[in-house]
């Protein structure tokens, strides 16, 4: 398992673990969500090759539309 900060709020996960599979445990629509690891945004093009480390801050913000 690592742990991560995830919004302020410290995760645990399994190791292997990609931003993919992370957004997928936590009910996150990829196309709708912005990744940001270490104060860098993650591209949506890596979201299943980029595997969360132990340590990691992460903050995710769900895009939501209207009007």
């Amino acid at each position: 398992m690592i742990r991560v900060r995830l919004n302020g709020v410290e995760r645990e996960f399994a190791d292997g673990t990609t931003v993919a599979a992370m957004l997928a445990e936590l009910g996150r629509a990829p196309q709708w969500a912005a990744v940001e690891r270490n104060r860098d945004v993650v591209p949506r093009t890596a979201y299943t090759t980029t595997a969360l480390l132990d340590g990691d801050v992460l903050e995710v913000v769900h895009l939501v539309g209207g009007g």
